[in-house]
C-alpha cells in the first residue's frame, strides 16, 4: 500500500471507459493492499463472496484484474436496502458518506430514466453483491491510500447496444448517460459499453473536475483491467496517484477553461444584467464587464465569460442570440483555485453562512454571505455595515485557530 504523510491526488485516465472493478483494480495496481481492502469490506453485512486480484495482459499493457466472486442472486435490492447495509456497517463515517452518496446519485438517475421514485427503484445489476462491493470498495480504497481528491479525464463511453435486465439498451445506457450530464464524454472507433452505470456513478460523485491531468507529482501509476477484450487497444483504466503539496501556488488546479470575449458599443446597458444572469444559469463560471475605448473613439464594454470547454458551444450561441455582437474571440486558459467551503457560523445576531478559502489547509480568506447579513440587518433593525463588521469580528474569533 502507498503510505504518504501528505494527502494524495488521484487522476483517472478513462481512455477506454471505467467500471467499478476497473476502478479498484487500478488502485490495487497502484499500491492498495488487497488484505486491507478485504478487512474493511468484511464490515459489510454481505455473505458468500470472495475477492481476487491477478495480473493480466490487456493488449500491450499489464494490468490488475479485480473480481468479486459471489453467488448468483435472484432477488433485487431497493435503494433503502443498500443504504441500510452501508449505514449499519462498521465502516468509517467518511466511507459511509461517500458510498451512500454514490448510491444516492445512482438511484436518482435510475428513477429519472424509468419514471419512478427513489423509494421504488429496485436495482438489478448494481444491487448485486459484486456491485455493492465495487462501489464501497472504491471508497474504502481511496481512504486506505490517503487520497483526498479525485480528478478525471473526459470519458470514452463506447457505442452500440448493451444487454441489461431492462432489455437491449443503447450505449451509453440511459442511467449512465443521465449520470454523465455536464461531464465531457466522447466515442471513438472502440465499440461496446465502456462506461458502466457503476463507473459513471463513481466518477460523477467523487471527481472534483474533468479535464487534463492537474499539476501534480506522480508517485505511482496503476492499471485496472476490464473484462472485455478490445481489438487493437487495451481495455484498462489508468490511475495516476501523486500529490500537489509544495507546488506553487499550491492551489487546486482545475484544468483548462475557456475565456470568451466580445467588444460591444451598441447595446442598451440595461441588458447586461439580464445577459449575465442567463450566462451564469447556463453554466458560465464567471461573467464580467469592463469599460473600453473602441474604434472611432467610441466608449464600449468588454464582456468576458469564463466557461468549461464542454459548455463553450452553448454559451457562444447564447451570446450571439442575446447581445448585439457579430464576432467573438476565445482562448484556453489554465486556472487554479483555493479549496472552498461553505460553513454556517452561529453568531450573536443569528446563523450566517460563510465562504471559506484555504491554502495548505489553513483559512486565508473568508466572506460572510451577503443575503444572510442583509436578513440579519433587517431582522435586528441595524445598518448593514455594522452587522457585517460584527459578524466578521466574531468569525475571526471563532475560526482563529484555523487561519493562516
Amino acid at each position: 500500500m502507498v503510505e504518504r504523510h501528505t494527502p494524495l491526488t488521484l487522476y483517472l485516465d478513462c481512455f477506454n471507459g471505467i467500471s467499478g472493478d476497473m476502478f479498484i483494480g487500478s488502485l490495487l495496481d497502484g499500491g492498495l493492499s488487497l488484505d486491507l481492502l478485504e478487512r474493511e469490506l468484511s464490515k459489510l453485512a454481505l455473505q458468500s463472496y470472495q475477492l481476487s486480484a491477478r495480473k493480466v495482459k490487456k493488449g500491450p499493457l499489464t494490468a490488475t484484474k479485480f473480481d468479486v466472486n459471489a453467488k448468483t442472486e435472484h432477488s433485487h435490492r431497493h435503494y433503502r436496502d443498500i443504504e441500510r447495509i452501508i449505514r449499519e456497517s462498521g465502516l468509517s463515517p467518511a466511507v459511509k458518506e461517500a458510498a451512500g452518496n454514490v448510491f444516492l446519485r445512482l438511484g436518482e438517475a435510475e428513477a429519472r430514466v424509468h419514471g419512478t421514485t427513489l423509494e421504488k427503484v429496485h436495482f438489478h445489476e448494481v444491487g448485486a453483491v459484486d456491485s455493492i462491493v465495487d462501489i464501497v470498495g472504491a471508497c474504502v480504497g481511496l481512504e486506505l491510500m490517503g487520497i483526498s481528491e479525485v480528478f478525471c479525464s473526459p470519458l470514452n463511453v463506447g457505442s452500440g447496444t448493451v444487454q441489461t435486465a431492462h432489455g437491449t439498451l443503447p450505449v451509453p445506457a440511459p442511467a449512465t448517460l443521465d449520470l454523465l450530464k455536464g461531464i465531457p464524454i466522447y466515442a471513438n472507433e472502440v465499440g461496446g459499453e465502456l462506461v458502466t452505470p457503476t463507473g459513471a456513478a463513481l466518477v460523477a460523485t467523487l471527481s472534483k473536475g474533468f479535464g487534463p491531468v492537474p499539476s501534480m507529482r506522480a508517485h505511482s501509476v496503476g492499471y485496472g483491467a476490464g473484462s472485455k477484450e478490445l481489438p487493437g487497444t487495451s481495455n484498462v483504466l489508468r490511475a495516476v496517484i501523486g500529490n500537489r503539496e509544495g507546488l506553487a501556488p499550491n492551489m487546486a488546479a482545475e484544468g483548462a477553461v475557456v475565456v470568451v470575449e466580445a467588444n460591444i458599443d451598441d447595446m442598451n446597458p440595461q441588458m447586461y444584467g439580464y445577459i449575465q444572469e442567463r450566462l451564469l444559469a447556463e453554466g458560465a463560471l464567471d461573467v464580467f464587464a469592463c469599460p473600453v475605448q473602441m474604434k472611432k473613439n467610441r466608449p464600449g464594454t468588454l464582456l468576458s465569460v469564463v466557461c468549461s470547454e464542454t459548455g463553450l458551444a452553448e454559451l457562444l450561441r447564447l451570446l450571439f442570440q442575446e447581445t448585439t455582437t457579430i464576432g467573438l474571440r476565445y482562448h484556453k486558459a489554465q486556472r487554479a483555485v483555493l479549496e472552498r467551503e461553505i460553513r454556517t457560523i452561529t453568531t450573536e445576531l443569528g446563523p450566517v453562512r460563510v465562504k471559506l478559502a484555504r491554502l495548505d489547509g489553513k483559512i486565508v480568506n473568508f466572506s460572510p454571505e451577503y443575503e444572510d447579513c442583509r436578513q440579519v440587518a433587517t431582522a435586528n433593525r441595524m445598518s448593514y455595515k455594522r452587522v457585517q463588521a460584527r459578524i466578521v469580528q466574531q468569525i475571526m474569533n471563532t475560526l482563529s485557530e484555523e487561519m493562516l
